[in-house]
């Protein structure tokens, strides 16, 4: 009897410690009793009774990433190509997540799959290869409206890979062979003109220097020529200048001279005499034979006159002597 007390004690304990839940973080666990909904239970521990409380589905309420298959798609002109979408989603009711739809994941990738052939189908080829964000703005919308009933939170919707038909993807990479080839020619003629422009812009510059410097030593010669005049019409004019006063200062002597002469001649009261013979020695440097024409003063006309004065002159100096 201690031996079945023991052992019933034990299948207690077991079965009262398999009755302690620990939902981990970032779980839910979702629990039935009696296959009925009870609860979902959020981080931390529990306690289930057992044998009536079952966890029937644990939920994760991290975001979650899928990434699907490729799914063909026709465009508006008629060109099939395959597109890969990436799904990010977060549960946001683990009750609805687990009792609103049988396997979720697919019906999303599903309803992503009708989505896109929608949208895509609306589009030129074109237009599909350069509208992802459009795109991807149209499925996020539309699957975050759908799955709501389902507990599920549709964050972001991305194109992966868009891969067209051979052909176009042939015909795509000459367009764009073509493509970089024109840009290449223009770069190229876009560089040639930019170094004809400097080249030309270049030779103007220097034409203009060699002018400017043409202009400024013509300049410069024409400055020197004129301060080279200026100074010889300064040397001329100080020449002239210099004779002028020479010659005045001549005058000023001949005439100072000629005044001392007079007023010794007026201290020594000379006679009629020797005037005279002055005036003889002063006719006689008149006409010494390079003059042209000789006026006579009235005072020596008379030729007998004068014979009488040189006498007397010379009678008076040997009475002197």
């Amino acid at each position: 009897m201690e031996y079945l007390g023991i052992i019933l004690i034990i299948v207690l304990l077991v079965v009262f410690i398999s009755g302690i839940k620990i939902v981990p973080q970032a779980q839910i666990y979702v629990v039935e009793r009696f296959g009925t909904f009870k609860a979902d239970l959020h981080t931390g521990p529990h306690y289930l009774i057992p044998l009536i409380d079952k966890v029937v589905k644990k939920v994760s309420i991290k975001e979650q990433v899928v990434d699907f298959k490729p799914q063909p798609v026709i465009t508006k002109d008629n060109v099939t190509m395959q597109i890969d979408t990436v799904v990010f989603f977060t549960v946001t009711d683990a009750k609805l997540y687990t009792y609103g739809i049988e396997r979720p994941l697919s019906a999303i990738e599903n309803l992503c799959a009708t989505t896109l052939r929608n949208i895509i189908g609306e589009l030129e080829l074109d237009s599909t290869l350069t509208s992802r964000d459009v795109i991807n703005s149209k499925i996020t919308a539309s699957l975050d409206q759908a799955t709501d009933k389902w507990g599920i939170k549709v964050s972001r919707v991305e194109l992966k890979n868009i891969i067209p038909p051979r052909e176009i993807q042939d015909a795509m990479e000459k367009q764009m062979k073509a493509e970089r080839e024109r840009r290449e020619k223009i770069l190229q003629a876009e560089g040639e003109k930019k170094s004809q422009i400097l080249v030309a812009e270049g030779e103007k510059e220097s034409k203009i220097l060699r002018a400017e410097a043409e202009k400024q030593a013509a300049i410069l010669k024409a400055e020197a020529e004129k301060q080279a005049m200026i100074l010889r019409a300064d040397a001329v004019r100080q020449q002239k200048i210099l004779e002028a006063e020479g010659e005045a200062e001549s005058i000023r002597n001949v005439q100072q001279a000629l005044a001392d002469t007079i007023v010794q001649l007026n201290q020594a009261n000379p006679t009629q005499n020797v005037i005279a013979i002055k005036s003889l020695e002063a006719f006689q440097k008149a006409a010494d034979g390079k003059a042209t024409k000789i006026i006579i003063p009235s005072e020596i006309q008379s030729l007998a006159s004068l014979t009488a004065s040189l006498k007397e002159i010379a009678s008076n100096t040997d009475n002197t002597n």
